[in-house]
């Protein structure tokens, strides 16, 4: 006996891989667009509404995300709690997620944290902003 999805099935799981690549890809544009709340945004609604294998990596973005929005809104004890957070969460990854390499993006998020551990009253374009970078070579199979 061969059992066969429904197209209608089939069809749901196309759209719901579509759509969280969507999400994850727009918080990724977002954020590397220096528009950090509403990467924030996208990340939430792909952390809330799917049951993600790898849930805590896109909750260290969303913390990630936040934590530059509170440093461009003049709150550097906010920026600094979100990145330390962000941090933990990512801890446990170290291979390629999402066409992301997660070690070279925790090297990033560290010289981030870095430069805010430096920081008095620099002005906002000394700080350090980094850019997440997806490779088109390597595929996973996360989404």
């Amino acid at each position: 006996m061969i059992l066969k999805m429904k197209s209608s099935d089939a069809d749901k799981r196309v759209q719901m891989k579509n759509t969280k690549e969507t999400l994850f890809s727009k918080g990724i544009q977002l954020f590397n667009n220096k528009q950090y709340y509403d990467a924030h945004e996208y990340w939430e609604e792909l952390w809330l509404d799917y049951k993600l294998e790898y849930a805590d990596f896109i909750q260290s973005l969303i913390q990630l995300s936040v934590s530059y929005f509170h440093y461009f809104n003049n709150n550097l004890k906010g920026a600094k709690s979100m990145i330390n957070k962000s941090l933990l969460k990512i801890e446990k990854y170290d291979k390629l997620i999402l066409n992301i390499d997660v070690q070279q993006l925790k090297e990033e998020m560290i010289n981030y944290r870095e430069s805010l551990d430096k920081l008095e009253k620099q002005s906002i374009d000394k700080i350090y902003c980094l850019i997440i970078k997806r490779s088109n070579e390597k595929k996973d199979n996360y989404l």
